[in-house]
C-alpha cells in the first residue's frame, strides 16, 4: 500500500480534524511566480520557516501537496517536550559537550517559541503546561533518574524527581514505578496550532498554495520548483516535506523511514474522573523505546497513543487494540468507548537525531560546490512539535546570512537505513523487535 493510500485511511476519524474546522483555504498554484524563497511543505517546519523568512523581508511562496497541517504536524500526540528524540549523549559524542549544551539550549528556545507565537498571533490551541516522563519498573526508573541527574549537573536543567511513594499523586495508574515532572513542557492541539501558523504566515504576506504537489526540482542559481499547474522560481528552496517528498530528493529519503503512529480519543469522561487520571493535567510519556504517550484534553477526554507500524498498512482493529492499551494503563477506563482513532507517519532517522542540511550542489563538471541554495529539514523522529519551530528559525537565519546555528545541526552525521529501498523495512522491523524485547526485560 502506498503512503498516500494509507494516509487516506488514517485521516478518516481524527479528533483533531473534528475539532479544528478549516476556516481558511488556499488556492492551488495556477501561474508562474518569482520569489526569494520557495518552501515545499505546509507543516510546522515549513510554516515556521515561512514566518521567520517573512519577518526578515523575504518574498516567500509555500507549496503544500494537500492542505496545510495535513501530515504529522496536524495529527501528532500534541506533546511539547524539551530536547531531541535521541539521547543527549548522541549529540555529545558527535559534537562534544560544549556544542551539545548549545543544542540543548536551542531546544529550550523551541519551547519558548511556541509560547511567543501563540501570544503574538493569538493562536488558541488548547495549551496546557507540564510534562511527565514515567518509568515502568525499577530498571527503567534507574535510567530515568540517572538522566535527570546528568541533565541537572551537566546542563543546569532542573526537573522534579517523583519517587515511587509519591507517584500516585501525579498519575492514577499502578503501571508506573516513578517519574520526572518538567514544568517547561506541555501539550496542545497540533492542528489548531498549525492552522494558526498558516493564518499568521499569510498575514505576513507569504503566498500559500494548497493542493500543489511539487513534481520536479530544477537546481541552479535560480531554482525552479514545478507543480502540475505552475512553476515557482526562487533564489533559495526549503524542502520541508519529510516522508512526503515523493522522489524529489532520493538521497534524503534513504536517511529517514516513515513509521506509522496511532492515537485514539476516548468519549467524554465525567469531569471528576478525567481530572483524577492525571491531576496536574500534564502530558505523559513512558520511557520505553517503543513507548506509550497520553494526555487529557480540554473537553474531558483522554488521547492515547502507542502502536507503531513499520509498513504502510494500518493495523487491524485499531480502535479496540488501542482501547485495550489505554485500559492497561488506566483500568478505570475499561469499557470506556473510543470515539476517534487515527494516525500518521513520522520521519525517523537512524540515530533519531534531526537531519538538517543543504543538498549537494554540483557544477557542470560534477564537482561539488561549497554552498547550496536548497535546504532541507527532516528526521524529527516523533519529537518535532517544538523542534520544527526552531528548525524553521534556524534555516531562515542561514538563508539570511548567519548559518552558525543551522550548521551546528548540519554537522550531525547520518547514515542511510540498511537494506535499500525494498529491504530497509524488514531490517527495521527486526531491529525494533530487539528494542521491544529490551523494554520487557
Amino acid at each position: 500500500m502506498s503512503l498516500l493510500s494509507a494516509d487516506q485511511q488514517l485521516t478518516k476519524n481524527s479528533y483533531y480534524a473534528a475539532t479544528a474546522p478549516r476556516e481558511q483555504r488556499f488556492s492551488a498554484l495556477g501561474a508562474n511566480l518569482d520569489c526569494d524563497v520557495a518552501v515545499v511543505g505546509g507543516g510546522l517546519a515549513g510554516l515556521s520557516a515561512a514566518i521567520e523568512l517573512a519577518d526578515r523581508g523575504f518574498r516567500v511562496v509555500l507549496l503544500e501537496a494537500r492542505e496545510v497541517g495535513w501530515g504529522a504536524s496536524g495529527r501528532n500526540g500534541g506533546q511539547v517536550i524539551a530536547g531531541l528524540a535521541c539521547e543527549q549523549s548522541t549529540i555529545e559524542r558527535q559534537l562534544g559537550e560544549a556544542e551539545s549544551r548549545k543544542v540543548w539550549g536551542m531546544t529550550l528556545e523551541a519551547l519558548r517559541l511556541i509560547g511567543e507565537r501563540r501570544e503574538r498571533f493569538g493562536i488558541d490551541c488548547d495549551w496546557r503546561p507540564g510534562y511527565l516522563s514515567v518509568a515502568i519498573g525499577a530498571r527503567k526508573a534507574g535510567e530515568l533518574q540517572a538522566w535527570q541527574q546528568h541533565m541537572q549537573r551537566a546542563y543546569g536543567y532542573d526537573t522534579q524527581w517523583i519517587a515511587p511513594q509519591d507517584l500516585a499523586a501525579w498519575i492514577a495508574s499502578s503501571r508506573f514505578h516513578s517519574g520526572v515532572h518538567d514544568p517547561l513542557g506541555g501539550h496542545l492541539h497540533p492542528l489548531k496550532y498549525s492552522l494558526g501558523l498558516a493564518r499568521a504566515a499569510a498575514g505576513l504576506g507569504v503566498q500559500i498554495h494548497e493542493n500543489s504537489a511539487v513534481v520536479a526540482l530544477e537546481p541552479g542559481s535560480t531554482v525552479r520548483v514545478r507543480t502540475a499547474t505552475g512553476c515557482v522560481s526562487a533564489s533559495h528552496v526549503l524542502l520541508a516535506g519529510n516522508v512526503y517528498l515523493n522522489g524529489l530528493a532520493p538521497m534524503l529519503e534513504r536517511r529517514i523511514m516513515p513509521v506509522g503512529t496511532y492515537i485514539v480519543a476516548s468519549q467524554r469522561l465525567d469531569p471528576a474522573l478525567a481530572r483524577s487520571l492525571v491531576p496536574s493535567q500534564s502530558a505523559v510519556c513512558d520511557t520505553n523505546f517503543v513507548l506509550d504517550y497520553f494526555r487529557p484534553t480540554v473537553d474531558q477526554r483522554v488521547l492515547y497513543g502507542g502502536r507503531v507500524s513499520y509498513s504502510t498498512a494500518t493495523p487491524m482493529n485499531l480502535a479496540s487494540s488501542m482501547q485495550a492499551r489505554m485500559a492497561r494503563t488506566f483500568p478505570q477506563l475499561r469499557g470506556t468507548k473510543v470515539e476517534f482513532a487515527w494516525g500518521g507517519f513520522v520521519d525517523i532517522s537512524m540515530n533519531r537525531a534531526p537531519d538538517f542540511g543543504r543538498l549537494p550542489n554540483t557544477d557542470a563538471r560534477g564537482s561539488a560546490k561549497a554552498h547550496s541554495n536548497v535546504y532541507y529539514l527532516q528526521g524529527f523522529s516523533g519529537h518535532g512539535l517544538a523542534l520544527t519551530g526552531l528548525a524553521g528559525r534556524l534555516v531562515a537565519e542561514a538563508i539570511a546570512g548567519d548559518a552558525e546555528r543551522f550548521d551546528t545541526f548540519a554537522r550531525l552525521r547520518h547514515r542511510p537505513f540498511p537494506g535499500g529501498r525494498f529491504m530497509r523495512t524488514p531490517a527495521l522491523v527486526a531491529g525494533m523487535a530487539y528494542y521491544r524485547l529490551k523494554d520487557m526485560l
